[in-house]
């Protein structure tokens, strides 16, 4: 649920040479524009089919078909595993288009291997499989030294912990915000997160995926409890140099 005024999940990364977009939840194209001409995008790639993580998929193919000047080239879209019968499933319930090829217009449609990096431009993308109540994949972005780990949607795990070593930066979810889960895990409690970043020895932590039930500070001192390092919160328009 995004906070007032806010979006589902979405996160640019921007190099010397690329402009990737990982997730693209509701919402995300109205803040994607504040920050660049979503018609640059190098690449977009996406944790999981949930449908706050890519069902802004649709405004943005109607954008990227019918806007002024259109992108020469196809934009690479990378899916996680299965992801493309679920993204063209959409065709069988909502009415978007007479075109059979609805996405195909405009994106480069395909599914990442796991086990295989992607590389974007001077952009290294790899991927390890989260605890989430569907298959979800934490994405590591490595450039010239320096990294960024998205930890997508999960419960605390051990495979997200080593993926994110050494970090310089941990986007980590905080969907419980201060409280925790019985049962089957899907999410991290803030304190979660920092134990993680602990754990990872990351340089900076930021907690994401939160709702508005949570005072961000409240947040921030929850994550410090477990981290020592620097802990900020995710905003819409949040700006980090990495």
């Amino acid at each position: 649920m995004p906070r007032p005024g806010g979006a589902c999940s979405s996160y640019l990364i921007q190099t010397g040479s690329a402009a990737v977009l990982v997730d693209i939840g509701s919402g995300a194209v109205g803040k994607l524009q504040l920050a660049i001409d979503y018609a640059r995008l190098d690449a977009i790639v996406v944790s999981h089919m949930h449908p706050d993580h890519f069902f802004d998929l649709v405004p943005l193919r109607y954008g990227l078909k019918y806007g002024r000047p259109v992108p020469p080239e196809k934009i690479p879209l990378w899916l996680p595993p299965g992801g493309i019968e679920v993204l063209y499933s959409l065709r069988k319930v909502v009415p978007l288009a007479p075109e059979p090829h609805f996405f195909d217009q405009v994106f480069s449609v395909r599914e990442y291997d796991p086990e295989q990096a992607v590389s974007v431009a001077d952009c290294r993308l790899s991927f390890r499989r989260t605890r989430h109540y569907i298959e979800a994949f934490a994405i590591r972005a490595d450039c010239n030294g320096r990294s960024i780990t998205y930890s997508a949607d999960t419960a605390p795990c051990e495979a997200v912990v080593e993926h994110a070593r050494l970090s310089s930066l941990f986007l980590c979810e905080a969907a419980l915000g201060l409280d925790t889960e019985e049962g089957e895990r899907g999410h991290c409690a803030a304190f979660e997160a920092g134990e993680m970043a602990s754990r990872a020895k990351v340089e900076r932590l930021v907690l994401t995926h939160y709702s508005a039930a949570y005072a961000p500070e409240a947040l921030v001192e929850a994550a410090k409890e477990r981290f020592a390092g620097p802990v900020d919160v995710a905003t819409d328009g949040l700006e980090l140099t990495v």
